[in-house]
């Protein structure tokens, strides 16, 4: 073999592991810090170029057939219960989340939980691995029955009465 040719061998080898090195390095920036500000911007713009509907007044919470907590039933933090109120529930590793996991297939803003006309909603923010509802990926704010499992990572959550 040439000199040549070993040479540009030698660097295309390590333009590749430059290459792998650089999305490595970006993915775990997303992870650790969310998406850039450029990334959030243009979600903000496609968000804000779809027309809303009016929103119609939510009905009073507390009804009997309705959600009162959210339970963690598989993981580290089995057990755990957050009651549910007009707030948003934000899920993740970062320490403002409402509900913390200490769990490496989480990301830092992984997903959250929110009230929409008398129901509640799951949405991912984003993640590197996903948010499942019932085994299906959750690729938008989809909503969520009562007593059917959420999992992000190894933790698994459900909406009790």
């Amino acid at each position: 073999m040439s000199t040549l040719t070993l040479l540009l061998i030698r660097l295309a080898f390590l333009a590749v592991l430059w290459l792998f090195v650089i999305t490595a390095v970006g993915v775990v920036r997303t992870d650790l810090f969310g998406q850039s500000p450029s990334s959030r911007k243009q979600k903000r713009q496609r968000q804000n170029a779809r027309p809303r509907p009016a929103r119609p007044a939510r009905p009073a919470r507390g009804g009997r057939g309705e959600p009162q907590r959210l339970l963690v039933t598989g993981g580290p933090l089995s057990g755990t219960t957050i009651p549910l109120t007009e707030q948003q529930i934000t899920i993740g590793r970062s320490n403002d989340a409402t509900l913390v996991l200490n769990d490496d297939y989480a990301s830092s803003r992984h997903a959250r939980l929110f009230p929409q006309d008398g129901q509640w909603i799951v949405e991912d923010l984003g993640s590197t691995n996903g948010t499942y509802l019932d085994r299906q990926k959750v690729t938008q704010p989809t909503p969520v029955p009562t007593g059917v499992p959420i999992r992000i990572g190894k933790t698994v959550l459900e909406l009790r009465r």
